[in-house]
């Protein structure tokens, strides 16, 4: 066996975990902690016969480790090392070492709490800070405390902060290894890319083959940026011996095993990989490393409670484990496709996935688990307390979690399924009913990327179509040439390229799922298929739609959503989105089915309300009664209510009052007149006086206009109201006389003429009066028992004003002579006297003789 640099550091961490319940191991990309470190502790005396269990974070490294040690111990996968990976296990009862994924871990720890046949857990790859592994640790943490206080727990990683893990481990010892390292060049870009990353990817590779020797590892973030640089460079020629092997998740073993495996002397090959091969797993013969400095996270929000992928750039901790993989083995160069400034500005590490994801799933566990609060277990950084709360009212909704927040047996069959509680209780409640094999294939298929690719605007998100498909290219179905498979694992189905790859792990992960609900494997009802919308809406109950327009949809939770083309589920009156995106104020529907009403109602019965709605209708400015079935923000149907009750008739035409104004209320001059003497006395007195502006009158509707309303209905009913008798009435009889006394309807003056008062300003109240009707009143006439002055609008024989003032007496002594001059040129059949304290005031051209 090749020695590899973490052999010196193995005799301190013997010596940690000799002494110690826990152990932080930090040692750099290479330096061979996954595969050296369970086979050194595996006769240890303290581990007494028992299992050591190493979560990977993927299943392609948990794979390759075990079986790299079991090749080291001249043995197969499944004897003294083993894994145990989703869809997949090799083990035995002979089974020492066991490589495990990390959603494993919590099964095991929910069906045994104490670990019994386990000594030791190894949380390899830890700075990766996935959802499962700090669930994991928080869970083992307690099992320790509570239950198995000699069960050790070993953290490693390569670029991990390992001070705040070392405390949360009670103080456990932080062993180093130095690693082993070649140099490596590192290569930036002078100016940013422009636009998609592929064509400079492609550039990139071709300088590399050209100027460098060694295979190419070229870090993309995603599976569609590898199948577009896998075609561009299938188009070049790159010399003979060079393979392209593309790396990601969901690639069959087979072709994972490929992209790690040496290459055949006097060959290269140039890997196409997302981040799966950043950590844990060594890529051989690599010595260039070509990094788009891109990655694919999940992302949940809150506010939508929808969770999907975005694009982001790599942390600096990741930068440099992609950077490490070229000098692994001899001095190596990484291309990096960013700017040495962009680099300053790179993250230092990448955010815990606890604190960006969904945790309905984390919830369910923990309540399995006996914990209704997160802070009863230690966390390195603790699930946010909205979106956990949020993931336990989705739990509520699902029948998980009783009233006091306990889990119910529905709950604990979900947890045992091991899946997202969505696609658990779908599965669960389609038993019953007959469609538990339809629910499985279904559970399945979402968990999988799509497996249709159609060009845009051909685009049909039906995931009936997905099922049908699925059907057809599976052995179940019938013969695989039947659906048109062609040579690459594709196939056509009415119009659309199909991944038979992906409908093979569809098919072996929908078959698992039979298993655990004990059904048949190969039954189907007939017109199974459009129960699909019915499945759905148990998954996702806050994403049942009902029709706006076409391709338009209001979703239970209130939000819309929306088709990005034409399609025939466009005009569907109700489905339920399965998946969509979380972009702009209609989020995008990529995946659903449609749903019978009668579907809905079925499936819904317990969550739809009646509640009757008497409101105003602002289109026919009336009361509408009706009574309603709703679910959430969707109206189900609805009907008349003949004779509502008048109190609720009288509160919606208040309503209605509120929404339109005052100004639906038949106002005439003397009642505006009315409200404006009330501000004027307000203004004066406002400690006894009531406030009748607009929005006081509206506030106080109840006092002085309700009583008056009942029977009306409508805005033609409003208009037999007398409003001036209606404010009069709001006053005591004291304020009516006061009111005429202090704030009068009109002013006679000199001439005769009863002039109305205007009250719009109430601190100023005007009196507009033509001049030659002031003739022989000396001084400025008051209102308000004599202590307020009107101010005049003087008016020209046109009533047009000639002169503002509140001192008429002044005006009568000046400006009147140079007022009279003007009005003389333009008026000369008028009265203009010289003397006009003693003329005749007159309301005609002339005063009578």
């Amino acid at each position: 066996m090749t020695e590899l640099p973490i052999e010196s550091a193995l005799p301190e961490l013997i010596k940690a975990l000799g002494a110690n319940t826990g152990a932080v191991l930090v040692a750099p990309p290479g330096a061979g902690k996954t595969t050296r470190v369970p086979l050194a502790l595996l006769n240890e005396s303290w581990l007494a016969g028992r299992k050591i269990l190493m979560l990977e974070p993927r299943r392609l490294a948990a794979r390759a480790a075990a079986r790299f040690m079991a090749s080291a111990l001249d043995e197969p996968v499944g004897q003294t090392v083993g894994y145990r990976v989703k869809l997949d296990s090799k083990t035995s009862p002979s089974t020492r070492i066991e490589v495990i994924t990390e959603g494993v871990l919590t099964r095991l720890l929910q069906a045994d709490p104490a670990l019994e046949d386990v000594g030791l857990v190894i949380f390899d790859e830890f700075h990766e800070r996935s959802l499962h592994a700090d669930t994991g640790l928080a869970l083992c943490l307690q099992s320790q405390a509570l239950l198995r206080d000699d069960l050790r727990l070993l953290v490693m990683s390569a670029t991990l902060d390992a001070e705040p893990v070392a405390q949360l481990l009670n103080e456990a010892p932080i062993v180093l290894s130095e690693g082993r390292s070649y140099p490596v060049e590192t290569i930036f870009r002078e100016k940013r890319v422009d636009g998609r990353i592929e064509p400079e990817l492609v550039r990139t590779i071709q300088t590399a083959l050209a100027d460098h020797a060694g295979d190419l590892l070229v870090f993309l973030p995603g599976e569609g940026e590898i199948r577009r640089v896998q075609a561009r460079l299938r188009e070049l020629e790159l010399g003979p011996g060079v393979r392209i092997t593309p790396l990601y998740g969901s690639l069959p073993q087979e072709a994972q095993d490929q992209a790690i495996a040496p290459s055949p002397p006097g060959t290269r090959k140039i890997v196409l990989a997302t981040s799966i091969a950043e950590s844990s797993l060594t890529v051989e013969g690599v010595r260039i490393v070509i990094d788009s400095g891109l990655m694919r996270v999940p992302r949940f929000s809150p506010r939508t409670g929808m969770t999907s992928l975005a694009t982001v750039p790599v942390s600096r901790a990741s930068a440099d484990q992609r950077r490490g993989r070229a000098g692994r083995l001899a001095p190596g160069v990484c291309y990096r496709l960013w700017t040495e400034a962009d680099d300053r500005r790179l993250a230092s590490r990448t955010t815990p996935e606890m604190l960006e994801a969904d945790l309905a799933a984390l919830a369910l566990e923990l309540a399995a688990w006996g914990v209704a609060d997160p802070a009863e277990l230690l966390w390195l950084d603790p699930p946010p307390a909205a979106a956990f709360a949020q993931a336990r009212e989705l739990l509520r909704q699902l029948g998980a979690l009783n009233g006091d927040g306990g889990i119910t047996p529905h709950g604990k069959s979900m947890a045992e399924l091991g899946l997202h509680p969505r696609l658990a209780h779908m599965m669960l409640q389609a038993v019953p009913l007959q469609l538990g094999e339809l629910a499985c294939e279904l559970a399945a298929l979402l968990n999988e990327r799509d497996m249709l690719r159609s060009e845009p605007q051909a685009a049909n998100a039906d995931v009936r179509l997905r099922l049908e498909a699925l059907r057809r290219s599976t052995p179940q179905a019938g013969a695989r040439e039947a659906s048109g498979e062609l040579p690459g694992g594709e196939a056509f189905y009415q119009g659309f390229t199909v991944d038979t790859v992906a409908c093979r792990r569809i098919a072996a992960e929908a078959s698992q799922w039979k298993r655990a609900l004990r059904l048949s494997q190969d039954s189907h009802r007939s017109g199974d298929i459009d129960a699909c919308g019915m499945l759905l809406a148990f998954a996702y109950p806050d994403r049942i739609g009902q029709q706006r327009t076409t391709g338009r949809f209001l979703l239970r939770n209130g939000r819309g959503a929306a088709f990005g083309v034409v399609q025939p589920l466009s005009r569907a009156a109700y489905l339920v989105a399965a998946s969509l995106d979380d972009q702009g104020q209609d989020s995008r529907i990529h995946l659903a089915a449609p749903l019978e009403l009668q579907e809905l109602e079925a499936c819904m019965r317990d969550q739809i309300t009646e509640e009757s709605v008497i409101e105003w209708d602002r289109t026919v400015q009336a009361v509408r009664a009706r009574k309603r079935r709703r679910l959430g923000a969707l109206t189900l149907g609805e009907q008349t209510i003949v004779n509502p009750s008048p109190d609720e008739a009288l509160a919606a035409v208040l309503q209605g009052i509120a929404m339109e104004g005052l100004s639906i209320l038949p106002w005439s001059k003397a009642s505006r007149q009315l409200q404006l003497r009330l501000q004027f006395m307000h203004h004066a007195d406002p400690a006894n006086w009531p406030d009748a502006c607009e929005q006081a009158l509206l506030d106080s509707m109840e006092e002085w206009l309700a009583p008056h309303l009942y029977g009306m209905r409508s805005r033609a009913d409003l208009a037999r109201l007398n409003l001036h008798d209606i404010l009069e009435a709001w006053l005591p009889w004291e304020q009516r006389k006061e009111l005429d006394a202090y704030a009068p309807t009109h002013f006679q003056v000199p001439s005769g003429s009863r002039i109305a008062i205007d009250y719009n300003e109430p601190s100023q109240p005007l009196l507009s009066v033509r001049l030659q009707e002031m003739f022989g009143l000396l001084d400025t006439p008051r209102i308000g028992r004599g202590r307020v002055p009107l101010t005049l609008h003087l008016l020209s024989p046109a009533s047009r004003p000639v002169q503002v003032t509140q001192d008429l007496a002044s005006f009568w002594s000046g400006t009147y002579f140079e007022v009279k001059k003007d009005l003389k040129g333009r008026y000369p059949k008028h009265y203009w006297p010289d003397d006009p304290l003693i003329a005749q005031p007159t309301n005609r051209v002339r005063p009578r003789t």
